[in-house]
């Protein structure tokens, strides 16, 4: 005869505070990503058409750390909280905390190493207003191309990572 336990699910306002933090730093993460992606193919088309740059690109692309993205980081960190405050019931031997948990670790090497360095080279060619049209440099559009893939890749995997979270198989 097996013995099944079943634990009660976590509640109180300090469980519910933090995810919503764990919920945030994912929309978040979601959001920047997203409009990395858009802002990447809106700057490929307008280098395509050596348009002028509109200010808002030149906002977006200005030197500087994306330190909205990195609130990625805030996924695990409050993750870790859930799992500590979930009086047991979740852990990470769930096949479903350690496949988020994995699919967070591909998200912050495709973001790291790919988005966000490829990212940091654009804005290093458009440091100089540009007003005529930006010259159709192979290697802007290539670091272009390369935001925009990385940036659908991150979005896909958190994505996909939300869901196994709903889900919970």
């Amino acid at each position: 005869m097996k013995i099944t336990v079943v634990t009660r699910q976590p509640d109180g306002a300090a469980f519910d505070i933090v995810l919503i933090f764990h919920v945030a730093c994912v929309v978040v993460g979601l959001a920047t990503t997203i409009t990395s992606a858009a802002t990447a193919s809106r700057l490929r088309t307008l280098v395509d058409r050596s348009s002028p740059l509109p200010e808002s690109m030149a906002r977006y692309f200005k030197q500087g750390v994306n330190w909205a993205g990195r609130i990625m980081y805030g996924i695990p960190i409050f993750g870790f909280a859930l799992l500590a405050m979930s009086k047991g019931a979740y852990s990470l031997h769930d096949s479903w905390v350690t496949l988020g948990l994995g699919l967070f670790v591909v998200v912050v090497l495709l973001a790291e190493g790919v988005l966000w360095p490829a990212e940091r080279r654009v804005q290093s060619l458009l440091v100089t207003p540009i007003s005529e049209g930006i010259p159709a440099d192979p290697a802007v559009l290539g670091d272009l191309k390369v935001m925009n893939l990385a940036a659908v890749g991150c979005v896909v995997l958190l994505l996909l990572g939300s869901g196994i979270m709903l889900a919970q198989p």
